[in-house]
């Protein structure tokens, strides 16, 4: 009996693990008319600023808290993706994973300090932290809501 309690606590322990890891974060949204992250920078061509869904893999989530979530473009390089007013999070494992967000994408420059405080909540070494000395020209999106699938 002991024993098939213990089984039964691990099998919903497991299942929530993996319910938080897919599903809906924020803003409820549906993947219809997203279009890929790839296609993104040629959609916004010289507009500051885009209303989009977009859809992607994500290459690196932040480790200290889900807070955001690099998801690879074309072009070898990657868009940092925040979530609105920090009212939600996602799971830290999902690199890897393909997802759908919905937001505003905006081409930005990020100044130094924050591109070290990204690379400390990304485990970045001090030395490789030290180095980041300018700051970076980049496309970047704030999203309402994600589906991770």
């Amino acid at each position: 009996m002991k024993n098939l309690l213990v089984l039964a606590l691990g099998l919903l322990l497991s299942t929530a693990a993996l319910a938080q890891s897919e599903g809906n974060f924020g803003k409820k949204i549906n993947d219809k008319a997203a279009i890929a992250a790839a296609e993104l920078p040629q959609k916004m061509g010289e507009k500051e600023a885009l209303k989009a869904k977009v859809t992607g893999t994500v290459e690196s989530v932040c480790q200290a808290k889900g807070c955001w979530m690099k998801v690879k473009l074309d072009n070898g390089e990657s868009m940092r993706v925040t979530f609105k007013d920090y009212g939600f999070f996602v799971p830290k494992d999902i690199a890897g994973k393909t997802v759908v967000f919905e937001g505003q994408a905006q081409k930005k420059t990020t100044p130094v300090s924050e591109l070290r405080h990204y690379a400390e909540d990304a485990g970045k070494s001090k030395e490789e932290i030290a180095q980041i000395t300018s700051p970076k020209q980049e496309l970047a999106f704030v999203a309402d809501g994600v589906i991770v699938k």
